[in-house]
């Protein structure tokens, strides 16, 4: 690990100021890919902006949105009484990220700003509809993820929280490797206030993505049947040593349906 300047602002201004200066930094959240990824000599940064001081952490689950702060742990998340009885979908995904450690230790906002193709929350913003809010705008869950560890996030931007709207039923299901527990496919999908259907799947492709033939027959019928026949092409999904493009094809399907069976 080669050495860098450590900082930790306690406003979200100063964290962005500490950017702009910076010659090559990075923010710090739960640092469960950044600091292996330094460990590794993958990552030299020259300065690091540790987030953990802004004490951004906490949720607040209301009738029509719940707000989950972007220091928030998963396990907070998963354990949180409100968002259990609001989006239990959502609680339910955050208990299966990772291990113990993972849970307790990485963040909404640094796992959706990272942005890693298998993880499980980009499924929940766009299936949810979300909105991610970040020190200066408020950006919609479907203009979020640009791509394999990319986002609309500007350099000197950092995600301050993201509102999901309450859904009318929603569930989430996923095929994990069994060593990380990272989602090879994992299927989000939810009917909304106003009667609308997401079906978001992430692990699948190089970014997260919505199946707009599955969304359309649940809207007319929400029920697994509806998409039984439904499928997803190859081309252009994940492939490596654990599963090929077809194989996650298929997964799509199978996760899908059995999303819609437990949605509630």
């Amino acid at each position: 690990m080669e050495n860098f300047n450590y900082h930790r602002p306690t406003k979200p201004a100063d964290a962005v100021k500490l950017m702009k200066k910076a010659k090559d930094g990075k923010f710090l959240s739960g640092g469960m890919t950044l600091l292996p990824t330094m460990k590794q000599g993958l990552a030299a940064p020259s300065d690091i902006i540790d987030l953990g001081g802004l004490n951004n952490v906490g949720v607040t689950a209301a009738a029509a949105k719940v707000t989950v702060k972007a220091g928030t742990p998963h396990a907070d998340v998963a354990a949180d009484k409100g968002v259990k009885k609001a989006i239990p979908a959502l609680a339910a995904l955050a208990s299966g990220i990772g291990d113990p450690h993972v849970r307790n230790r990485g963040t909404i906002g640094g796992s959706i700003a990272n942005n890693d193709p298998a993880a499980d929350y980009p499924s929940a913003v766009v299936g949810l509809n979300a909105t991610v809010i970040t020190s200066s705008r408020k950006v919609p869950g479907d203009k979020f993820f640009t791509g394999m560890f990319s986002t609309a996030l500007k350099d000197d931007e950092i995600v301050t929280a993201v509102e999901f709207p309450v859904p009318k039923r929603a569930a989430y299901a996923k095929f994990p490797n069994p060593a990380s527990r990272y989602a090879m496919v994992g299927v989000f999908v939810a009917e909304l206030a106003d009667g609308s259907v997401r079906v978001a799947v992430t692990g699948a492709g190089p970014k997260v993505f919505r199946v707009p033939e599955m969304e359309k027959a649940l809207q007319a019928k929400f029920s697994a049947d509806a998409i039984a026949g439904i499928s997803v092409s190859a081309k252009g999904l994940n492939s490596d040593i654990h599963a090929s493009p077809e194989y996650r094809a298929h997964l799509v399907n199978v996760l899908a349906r059995r999303a819609v069976a437990a949605a509630k």
